[in-house]
């Protein structure tokens, strides 16, 4: 009778943790969702899914629940709202490859009203996850063009694409962790003020231009974007003068690092660039850490970056840089996350020193 009772106990205790998260799936030939039928569990579009789907509730011990949207491949041309009070949204593309779940839409500054209304994926509540899909904007080279707007503390983009041509990525709040993916773009295609790290990416250059325009407003902010075990790739000729540059200030204090990665030999040899403003130079705090590649050349890189020892770099390894008072872990989270099997998406990975 006693060992009924434990059994029952711990089987009660054990009930909240499993139905903490809720499961819905995206398919298009699901009927359409409207209020009142929050208890659907299919639904046709991306958006229907995160305006409908049942909620999660937390644990005894008051761990939040998680929303984990599946999306059968296709192409959905949608824009997502996932908005400041809808934390916990994770988005798992159902296909072999990331390519095979397509976000897209094509919209630009011009006729949006404005850069930041641009975006074919707004995020703002936190915690946000995406695995193993594509997210585009497809306007082109017309202007500022956003494919992700990223305003979530704590979230992760594994296994993915982001694809722009200016402005792509719009990381701009909170602690941001973009592992095993793809983000390509020209001018500013990572910019904003977030603290991000990009770990084992390609970032490919589809013009000339600039890979980062990072924020950062003060020299107290614990932001900026560090760019590890990655690689920088473009179709660019070196010979035609069709040069990029690692990155240029958005705001003085802005901070970008980049850290064991391959740089190809189209990058500038001066490697960053001040926008037109000198007094950039005593501010903004660009570095580097081992970087490889015909393009890695510390000889030619402006007098006032850096070139950082791996002891120095340490600081800006992601538990460290991304940790925070609550002690996250971004690496240990990107690994639960789907306990996805796909391989990266970067070409040669770069050994994880």
């Amino acid at each position: 009778m006693y060992c009924l009772a434990l059994a029952s106990l711990l089987l009660t205790l054990a009930l909240p943790l499993r139905a903490a998260d809720v499961h819905v799936r995206v398919d298009p030939a699901a009927p359409l969702a409207s209020p009142g039928n929050e208890n659907s569990t299919v639904f046709p579009t991306i958006q229907n899914a995160l305006d409908h789907h049942p909620l999660a509730t937390p644990t005894l011990d008051g761990i939040p629940g998680r929303v984990l949207i599946e999306i059968v491949p296709g192409t959905y041309h949608e824009r997502l709202f996932i908005t400041q009070n809808h934390p916990n949204i994770t988005l798992i593309g159902l296909g072999k490859l990331p390519s095979d779940v397509v976000i897209t839409n094509s919209l630009n500054a011009s006729q949006a009203g404005g850069t930041f209304f641009t975006a074919t994926v707004q995020v703002e509540g936190p915690g946000f996850e995406a695995e193993n899909l594509t997210i585009e904007n497809t306007a082109g080279n017309t202007g500022q063009a956003v494919a992700v707007a990223n305003r979530s503390d704590r979230s992760i983009f594994k296994h993915c694409r982001l694809l722009g041509h200016q402005d792509t990525l719009f990381a701009d709040f909170g602690r941001q962790y973009y592992v095993d993916s793809y983000i390509e773009g020209a001018v500013d295609y990572i910019f904003g003020n977030a603290a991000a790290v990009f770990e084992r990416d390609e970032l490919h250059s589809n013009g000339p231009g600039y890979i980062t325009a990072q924020s950062r407003t003060s020299a107290d902010q614990p932001t900026g974007y560090v760019i590890l075990n990655s690689r920088i790739t473009t179709t660019l000729d070196a010979t035609a003068h069709q040069t990029i540059y690692l990155g240029r200030p958005w705001r003085h204090y802005s901070r970008v690092v980049f850290i064991n990665t391959e740089l190809p030999a189209s990058l500038n040899p001066a490697g960053w660039n001040n926008w037109s403003n000198s007094a950039n130079e005593s501010t903004a705090y660009y570095a580097e850490s081992n970087s490889t590649g015909s393009g890695a050349s510390p000889t030619t890189r402006v007098p006032w970056s850096h070139q950082l020892t791996s002891a120095e770099a340490a600081q800006f390894l992601p538990v460290a840089f991304l940790g925070g008072p609550d002690h996250w872990n971004p690496i240990a989270a990107a690994a639960a996350l789907g306990q996805s099997n796909a391989p990266s998406l970067l070409s040669n990975k770069v050994s994880n020193n």
